[in-house]
């Protein structure tokens, strides 16, 4: 005989509700980050443009309109950075050559003892690029190759042995080297030699070019992981950041989405905290966390007065991060300018001499 019985339903065990609340900033933090990107992207364009009027004017001899120079083109001179920082360390003065390269290579090295590499992921314009070819090639190829680890470990030490290169070169070098290279013809134009390389670009150039952008499209930031030596320099510093991606392990719902999306394939979702000299700040595996405060780019927590044992992660907004690099890079361009150390102040003579034969002008110590 059939008896009629009353199913109860199983019981669903509900996770907290701050594990299923999405934040606000979180889909926010990279339209914020990406317009940072292109601003100074196109600020590079329009000193770019400026730099080109200016050079065009002495190329033809000081006809046409004449366009001042504008210094903030050293930026895309480190190496000139570098030199006349350990001018400075040793000599307690700023060089008269070149004094802008300096004043940016420090801004952006105290932005990475800070912010981790932030310069990389919010501001350089090579990383701009470098993350926009791994994204179109993504759609091109429906993916990206990841590198198996050895492959990929060594390949990531060739930047620093290019970095180990330059700073032993520049650290060999006196302070009468620094200066017999840095007031030489070929020190004076150096940045438009750089220009020069680009407008006259030639086959072998052209063949390494065009493969480090098919590479860049295989493979997430190529240049950025593998070949940067100032990216290098940055990393290192950025080993002094007190603010770091941290990761809550109670709220954490072990999606693994933060280390799926993170560019420098880091193990997010394994660590307490990301203390790897890859970490760009890009704030990537922030956007991709689904819970409520499990990961944060964040200061080193601290202890609740009220309640010891609790403690407290002060995190850093999008906006904050935004704010902090942009008060650093400004800061710095600033400071250069009240002091005096912006411009390199030389008559207009020197570069009517020096411009129109800047490709025929040699190294110093060649």
């Amino acid at each position: 005989m059939a008896t009629n019985s009353i199913t109860t339903p199983p019981t669903v065990e509900k996770k907290p509700k701050n594990r299923l609340v999405r934040r606000s900033v979180r889909d926010r933090s990279q339209i914020i980050r990406h317009s940072v990107q292109w601003a100074f992207l196109a600020l590079n364009g329009w000193l770019g443009l400026r730099f080109f009027l200016w050079v065009r004017y002495f190329e033809r001899g000081g006809e046409g309109m004449y366009v001042p120079r504008p210094a903030g083109v050293e930026g895309w001179l480190p190496i000139a950075g570098l030199m006349n920082t350990k001018y400075l360390l040793s000599t307690g003065h700023v060089p008269a050559i070149h004094p802008a390269a300096m004043c940016l290579f420090i801004g952006f090295v105290l932005m990475s003892a800070l912010l981790k590499k932030a310069f990389c992921s919010w501001l350089c314009p090579v990383g701009t690029l470098s993350e926009n070819l791994w994204k179109l090639g993504r759609k091109i190829f429906r993916g990206t190759l990841c590198l198996p680890k050895w492959i990929d470990l060594p390949l990531r030490i060739l930047k620093y042995v290019l970095l180990g290169f330059f700073v032993a070169f520049i650290g060999a070098m006196s302070v009468e080297a620094l200066d017999a290279f840095l007031e030489s013809p070929f020190g004076i134009v150096v940045d438009v030699r750089m220009m020069n390389f680009f407008r006259d670009i030639g086959g072998t150039a052209a063949v390494i070019i065009v493969a480090l952008v098919l590479m860049s499209m295989l493979v997430e930031n190529f240049w950025c992981r593998y070949l940067c030596p100032y990216g290098a320099l940055l990393g290192v510093a950025s080993l002094l950041s007190p603010v770091k991606i941290r990761r809550d392990q109670e709220a954490c719902i072990d999606c693994g989405k933060c280390a799926r999306d993170c560019p420098a394939h880091l193990p997010v979702d394994q660590l307490v905290q990301i203390r790897s000299a890859e970490c760009t700040a890009c704030l990537a595996c922030v956007a991709a966390c689904p819970a409520q405060d499990a990961l944060q780019f964040a200061l080193p927590p601290r202890k609740n007065a009220d309640a010891a044992s609790r403690w407290i992660r002060r995190g850093l907004s999008p906006v904050a991060v935004a704010a902090v690099v942009a008060y650093i890079f400004f800061g710095s361009v600033l400071w250069a300018r009240a002091t005096n150390h912006w411009q390199t102040n030389l008559p207009q003579s020197v570069y009517l001499q020096l411009v129109r034969r800047a490709n025929e002008l040699n190294h110093p110590g060649l």
